[in-house]
């Protein structure tokens, strides 16, 4: 029998779009899992603009009353089909976790085996808690999508975000020449801490200034902001440069009207990356959580929350004032 049968937990539930006060902590049934499923004991989690574009009404295919969450870090409590050991730690990420299912934001969560990655770190769970996703979402965008190779150069578009700051560390670590954007010049230091070599405060033209400093403009880009940024950010690229549309900072997503040859100019090359957990190997993981113990690389945190302070945590993350990753522990 799994260890869950007969068992409650607390869980933050969000019964219909609302303000950050919409989400509510109930106890619910811990989950029994069937073949095929992970339940994880869920140790700390990170925040994410999936989740607040859940709460603000603004995705779409989401089913309520939900527990929120793409992401969860914590062991193994039970695994009907033998994947994982129990105990094992591991951490979960995307597969529509708290979109059409429940996701990360209780106490346990149930979801499919093919989302779960297994690691194993001596690491506080709250500095383990912000890397799944974050990782998953800037090692998929530089390296399945923009390819990215020793020796370019690359501009991050709303670099002090938790995974402009780890795309950041990632591109230094493969050699990469590093611009990063904040509209914000308190935050300098944040930047150039993750390894940026140009810090470009945002003026609404980053190109202009990215071309002072490189004339032919950058090798790739990755646009974290969204749409109302991309044209420009488009501007800074050279010719056959690559753009990774990955993130929507500012809450917009679509291009109205758009005229592709009158948009992509230059011979720019325009790519998207969502990604899914298959994207980031077990041996990436591993790899990155190895060079923060040994004092190599480092997890870009903001803030940690306790399991109580959701409310707050979210209301920091809709503020867009966080430089790094927001994280609640359980």
């Amino acid at each position: 029998m799994s260890e869950s049968a007969n068992r409650t937990m607390r869980a933050i539930v969000l019964d219909a779009p609302g303000p950050p006060e919409a989400l509510r902590y109930r106890e619910l049934p811990v989950p029994v899992p069937l073949d095929g499923q992970v339940l994880i004991r869920v140790r700390a989690f990170g925040l994410n603009r999936s989740e607040l574009h859940t709460r603000l009404g603004l995705a779409e295919g989401v089913t309520f009353p939900r527990v929120l969450g793409i992401e969860a870090c914590g062991q193994v409590a039970a695994c009907p089909g033998g994947e994982f050991a129990v105990d094992q730690q591991v951490v979960a990420v995307m597969g529509n976790m708290g979109r059409t299912y429940d996701g990360g934001y209780a106490e346990y969560t149930c979801v499919p085996a093919s989302q779960v990655i297994p690691f194993r770190s001596e690491l506080p769970w709250s500095t383990l808690g912000a890397v799944p996703e974050m990782l998953q979402t800037a090692y998929g965008s530089l390296v399945n999508a923009l390819d990215a190779q020793p020796g370019q150069s690359i501009l991050v578009r709303g670099g002090t975000s938790s995974v402009g700051l780890a795309t950041a560390i990632l591109a230094r670590q493969r050699g990469l020449l590093v611009f990063s954007t904040t509209r914000n010049p308190g935050k300098r230091e944040v930047l150039t801490a993750a390894g940026v070599d140009h810090v470009i405060v945002d003026d609404g033209d980053v190109a202009s200034q990215v071309r002072k400093i490189v004339p032919g403009g950058v090798d790739l880009a990755l646009e974290l902001v969204g749409t109302p940024t991309l044209p420009d950010t488009l501007r800074a690229v050279r010719p056959r440069g690559v753009v990774c549309f990955t993130g929507m900072l500012s809450n917009e997503w679509l291009v109205k009207d758009f005229y592709p040859i009158g948009y992509l100019r230059n011979l720019v090359r325009l790519c998207a990356y969502s990604g899914d957990a298959s994207d980031l190997p077990a041996s990436v993981l591993q790899s990155y959580l190895d060079g923060v113990s040994a004092g190599r690389l480092a997890v870009p945190i903001d803030h940690v929350y306790g399991f109580d302070e959701i409310v707050e945590a979210h209301r920091k993350m809709e503020s867009n004032s966080a430089a790094g990753k927001l994280v609640v522990a359980v």
